[in-house]
């Protein structure tokens, strides 16, 4: 597979692994890269640099090929500068940004040799990235799990929105789980996808507890909710007991300091380290509707390209008659 995100990113299949903040380290990022597709960190879920150092030089080790580390800026309030150093010093070949202003990053990252992606829910977000000089952007509709945008604008109308109004590559983000989606992004105008949800439920996602992996097969398109939307800042996550509590609080009009410890790390991995489906939550998007299994990472981008294939082949034959 060609496209400009293949030949950007040094990679084999336009397909990126999203972040996913407490999960994504080197044994997925690495398979995912192994399997042709871009696999990356998740930086700021690391405690210190050296743990960040640690991660890349172990992704290092288990394969020669593309990677990224991502940088998840404005979620945590956490500084991330440190953070930053290591991976210009350990060369990472791409970094991307995701869940605030990537201005500081992109300036810093300016003379660096590393390929920028910074992930947009809006036009406008785009094309300011573009103009701080990204290399790319990931446009995520409203049907992605985690951070989302604020316009719930569907994933099928911001592609090619996106793609209209700028000239760099555009990796279209949410609601994307197999070749069908695939295809369809590369129709829109996208040159590639991202994906975090199904990245999940992979063997390779060693830190997922085994029942957070079920419950997103197990689960419907219908199952997930979006929670602080109240704050401004809304996000995609399963329909836990937790999850619906949040909702709840917020209708009643609690302020973010109340809210906090519900929707905190702490009780994020409760549920995805622990598998507390009670009293912890999971980010998830609605492709889960889309996911009945828990393959290879291998397996999974072997299946996606076939499939990819396959509609294309079963469109064009329209095209004949």
């Amino acid at each position: 597979m060609k496209t400009r995100v293949t030949s950007l990113l040094k990679i084999e299949r336009p397909i990126i692994q999203g972040g996913l903040a407490y999960l994504a380290y080197a044994d997925l990022a690495a398979a995912v890269s192994n399997a042709g597709g871009l696999g990356q960190i998740t930086a700021m879920s690391l405690s210190t640099p050296e743990e960040l150092r640690h991660e890349i030089q172990k992704v290092k080790s288990l394969t020669t090929k593309p990677f990224g580390v991502n940088f998840a800026i404005g979620q945590s309030g956490r500084p991330y500068e440190h953070m930053l150093e290591v991976a210009i010093e350990e060369t990472v070949p791409v970094i991307s940004m995701t869940g605030g202003n990537p201005k500081p990053l992109l300036e810093r990252l300016q003379d660096v040799d590393v390929k920028k992606l910074v992930l947009v829910s809006t036009v406008r977000q785009a094309q300011k990235a573009e103009q701080l000089g990204a290399d790319a952007v990931m446009a995520v509709g409203q049907e992605g799990g985690g951070h989302i945008g604020r316009d719930d604008l569907g994933t099928f109308v911001l592609i090619p929105k996106v793609v209209d109004q700028v000239s760099i590559p555009v990796i279209a983000s949410g609601g994307i789980g197999d070749g069908r989606g695939l295809l369809a992004a590369l129709s829109l105008g996208a040159d590639g996808i991202e994906m975090g949800t199904r990245f999940i439920a992979t063997q390779e996602c060693v830190h997922a507890h085994p029942a957070y992996k079920k419950l997103i097969v197990d689960s419907s398109e219908l199952d997930t909710t979006v929670i602080k939307r109240s704050l401004g800042m809304p996000a995609r996550t399963l329909g836990t007991t937790l999850a619906k509590q949040i909702i709840e609080l917020e209708e009643k009009g609690s302020t973010l300091e109340q809210l906090l410890p519900l929707f905190d790390g702490k009780a994020n991995t409760k549920m995805i380290y622990e598998g507390n489906i009670e009293e912890g939550f999971g980010w998830a998007g609605q492709v889960i509707g889309l996911i009945d299994d828990i393959p290879t990472v291998k397996t999974l981008l072997d299946r996606i390209e076939e499939q990819a294939m396959t509609t294309l082949s079963t469109c064009s034959s329209v095209f004949r008659q």
